[in-house]
C-alpha cells in the first residue's frame, strides 16, 4: 500500500472513533438559570390623617357697661374739679352720692374739692370781688355737713366761715348804702343784690333792695322824659 491510501484509511478509522465517542458519552444537561426570587413587596402603613382642628367657639365680646346715672355725676365731677370748677364739682358728687350712697371715689374727692371751694373765695376777697368770695364761701358753708366728709373738714372752720361772709356782708351793705346816698340807686341795687345772691334770707340786704326799687320806678314816673325820645 502506498502511503496515500494509508493517510486515507488513517483518517476514516478516526472519524469512525470519533462518530463511535459522540454516540455513547451523554451530553451534559444544561443547568437552568437561578430562579430570581423577587423581594416581597413592602405594604406601606396606611397614611393616619390628624383629625381636623377643632373650631373654636367665636368669642362672644359682652356688651360695654353702661353707665349708671351716678356713674355719670361723678365722672363729670372729676372733670369739673379738675378745671377748677368747685362749686359745680360739689353739686355732682352730692348728686351721685344721693343715687348711691357710700359711692366709691366720693369721699376721696369731695374733700379736696370743699377745701378748692374754700380757696377760690379767699382769693376772690383778695382781689376784692367781694360778691364772689361771699357766694363761694356760702356754698361752701352749705356742703360741711355733708355725709361724703365723715367727720367734717378738719381745715374749715364753719364758725370762721360764717364770720367772713357776715363781714363781707357788712361791706356790700355799707357800699350799697354810699350809692343810695348819692342818689345812684341803681349801683346801690346791683350791690346789696350781691349779698342776697348768697344768702336770700339777709333781711336789710332784701329790705334795702325792696325800697331804692320802689324809689326808683317812683323818679322815673315824675321825671320828664328825654326830647328826642
Amino acid at each position: 500500500m502506498n502511503d496515500s491510501v494509508r493517510c486515507t484509511i488513517a483518517a476514516l478509522v478516526i472519524l469512525l472513533v470519533g462518530s463511535c465517542a459522540a454516540r455513547t458519552v451523554p451530553t451534559a444537561p444544561e443547568t437552568p438559570p437561578p430562579v430570581v426570587t423577587p423581594p416581597p413587596v413592602v405594604t406601606p402603613p396606611p397614611v393616619v390623617m390628624p383629625p381636623p382642628a377643632a373650631t373654636p367657639p367665636p368669642t362672644v365680646t359682652p356688651p360695654p357697661a353702661i353707665p349708671s346715672p351716678a356713674d355719670n355725676n361723678y365722672l363729670e365731677g372729676l372733670a369739673m374739679k379738675q378745671q377748677g370748677k368747685y362749686e359745680r364739682a360739689l353739686e355732682l358728687f352730692a348728686a351721685a352720692w344721693k343715687k348711691e350712697p357710700g359711692y366709691p371715689g366720693v369721699e376721696e374727692n369731695f374733700p379736696a374739692a370743699l377745701e378748692g371751694l374754700k380757696k377760690s373765695g379767699d382769693d376772690a376777697y383778695e382781689r376784692g370781688k367781694l360778691g364772689e368770695a361771699g357766694k363761694r364761701w356760702a356754698a361752701t358753708m352749705r356742703y360741711l355737713s355733708h355725709p361724703a366728709l365723715k367727720a367734717g373738714s378738719p381745715t374749715i372752720s364753719k364758725a370762721g366761715l360764717k364770720g367772713s361772709i357776715d363781714k363781707v356782708s357788712g361791706i356790700l351793705m355799707e357800699e350799697g348804702l354810699a350809692d343810695y346816698r348819692q342818689g345812684r340807686l341803681k349801683e346801690a341795687i346791683a350791690t346789696w343784690r350781691q349779698i342776697l345772691a348768697y344768702d336770700p334770707s339777709h333781711e336789710e340786704a332784701a329790705r334795702s333792695v325792696k325800697t331804692a326799687t320802689t324809689q326808683l320806678k317812683n323818679l322815673k314816673k315824675i321825671t320828664p322824659p328825654t326830647p328826642g325820645k
